[in-house]
């Protein structure tokens, strides 16, 4: 493969202007993970600690192997709702090693509103089921839970991928052998009770856990009969008369001790997928991608540029580099890992789809995952572009993309609008995981186009009195404020439309792990023909 040779002068005028705009937006996610992560709720966490409780980030450590990366998912679920009463939507996910086992870790944080489920709770949950599903990952469930946020129960309890989808998710991946381990830290009321009595194999704590389907308070109501929690559904009677719990611990070490015990004598064998060439660091840094990007969207980058700082040696091959020039692929590796990398250097054309077509293509046939890195206005529009045949030419990418067999990632690392959104692989064309930058921006298009749009229809419109400027301007400013806030990269990753927003410092390594997570799994398909579009 041929080296990368970079352009980029990071001692220029606009790196240096690139990278301060860029050290800013770096520096709000670095605070409001700090703020999701634990800010602002010391008198809850000393609560906490009062009970003898570890806070959930220190029992997952204490659970997966010492020096081992566990990667977090969705750290800032729930951002800018409730008030931001409800940080990380209450619960912690993510994919970290036992044993060597890579596990995904569903743990439930009591600090936040007793570990409620609330919309955004569950809808992180159930993303974290389906990419252990996807992937084969034992499930080790953390819980420490009291069941459904009654004031949300509409958008908690009723729907199709509401709380009891996660029930009907964990039967599923016990009966398809993925392993559903549990350790119950706290109290366990309702839907929540189910989490452990779901599970293969059960562990509580004694004094702290407690399993029932109606609290005290229920019982009360309901039979008239006074009880208190402990001897309702605690852990001591759970274990030595009901057996609901399978194991007894004495303290939260205890348990996350029996529950890596369990993990170790499950015999599920997969481990991360060993890359089959040796991790080679870029020759470029990585740290350099703040200065790359540029500060303003108007103005073009290289994504060449990008991925050079991410794939190993900085060595890529090319596909059809003097023909559809707007739509970037490339094989290369990461960490070892072999690689199709398809990237936007302006909108897609009919060759350039095509072109993306006929690459996706290639690598589902050679068994090469696939990484989308999103900046993207979307396919061209006109008259020209029609009649070249836009229409159909893109939607051989998109139908191209659907049916490729091999794992898919996506990077939103600028816009990502419309149909453009679709044929790089969004959110609703369930890539394996799908991370964004804080640069990023999803939605049906930009905020410029959609307020034109909004107001040349005003203008155009046949009935009613001629629009004045006065309610041209007020269509603009009223669509300018909504695309501005709801393409805020901290609005989609509120609402789980990524897997999580990172730093393009940290991406090369969590794109690593991730294509160490999917290979670990290649399971049975049948090979492709390649179709030359």
């Amino acid at each position: 493969m041929a080296v990368f040779t970079s352009s980029i002068d990071p001692s220029s005028a606009d790196f240096q202007a690139n990278r301060a705009h860029f050290d800013t937006l770096l520096a709000t996610l670095r605070e409001r993970i700090a703020t999701a992560t634990g800010g602002g709720r010391d008198a809850l966490i000393a609560r906490h600690h009062k009970r003898g409780k570890l806070l959930v980030r220190d029992r997952i450590d204490r659970l997966i192997d010492p020096g081992t990366p566990f990667l977090e998912l969705s750290t800032l679920a729930a951002w800018g709702q409730y008030e931001n009463d409800v940080p990380g939507a209450g619960i912690v996910t993510g994919i970290g090693q036992v044993h060597g086992v890579p596990c995904m870790a569903i743990a439930n944080d009591a600090t936040v509103k007793g570990g409620s489920f609330f919309h955004e709770t569950v809808k992180k949950h159930v993303r974290a089921q389906e990419i252990a599903e996807e992937n084969r990952l034992p499930c080790l469930y953390l819980v420490d839970c009291g069941g459904a946020y009654l004031p949300e129960q509409d958008r908690v309890f009723p729907d199709k991928d509401h709380f009891g989808n996660t029930f009907h998710r964990q039967c599923r991946m016990s009966a398809a052998g993925i392993p559903q381990i549990s350790a119950v830290f706290g109290g366990c009321t309702a839907g929540g009770a189910y989490i452990p009595a779901l599970s293969d194999e059960t562990i509580m704590v004694r004094g702290n856990a407690r399993i029932h389907l109606g609290g005290p308070s229920i019982v009360k109501v309901a039979i008239n009969e006074t009880v208190d929690g402990e001897t309702l559904g605690g852990a001591e009677m759970h274990t030595t008369v009901s057996g609901v719990s399978d194991h007894l611990a004495e303290d939260e070490p205890h348990a996350l001790a029996l529950m890596r015990d369990i993990v170790a004598s499950l015999n599920h064998t997969p481990s991360l997928a060993a890359p089959p060439k040796p991790a080679v660091p870029p020759r470029y840094d990585g740290d350099e991608i703040a200065g790359v990007i540029s500060h303003d969207r108007k103005i073009p980058y290289d994504v060449r540029e990008v991925i050079a700082r991410l794939v190993d040696g900085s060595e890529m091959r090319e596909f059809k580099p003097d023909w559809g020039t707007t739509l970037v692929c490339v094989t290369a590796s990461i960490h070892g890992h072999p690689v199709g990398i398809i990237g936007n250097n302006g909108a897609l054309f009919s060759d350039s789809s095509l072109k993306g077509a006929h690459f996706i293509s290639l690598c589902d046939q050679r068994g090469i995952p696939l990484l989308f890195l999103h900046n993207i206005s979307g396919f061209m529009v006109g008259t020209e572009a029609e009649r070249n045949g836009i229409a159909k030419d893109s939607a051989k990418m998109v139908y191209a993309m659907s049916c490729a067999q091999v794992p898919r990632l996506s990077l939103i690392i600028g816009g990502s609008y419309g149909a453009g959104n679709y044929g790089m692989c969004g959110r609703g064309f369930g890539p394996r995981f799908l991370f964004a930058w804080p640069t990023a921006e999803v939605a049906t298009m930009s905020a410029d186009i959609a307020s034109n749009v909004m107001t040349e229809l005003r203008r155009t419109k046949e009935k009613g009195a001629p629009a004045d400027e006065a309610e041209l301007q007020a269509i603009e400013d009223a669509v300018r404020k909504q695309y501005g806030e709801q393409s805020d990269p901290y609005y989609a990753t509120s609402r789980l439309w990524d897997d999580g927003l990172i730093e393009p410092a940290q991406t090369r390594d969590v794109l690593g792990l991730c294509l160490a997570v999917v290979m670990s799994q290649p399971g049975p398909r049948e090979r492709t023909p390649v179709l030359r579009m």
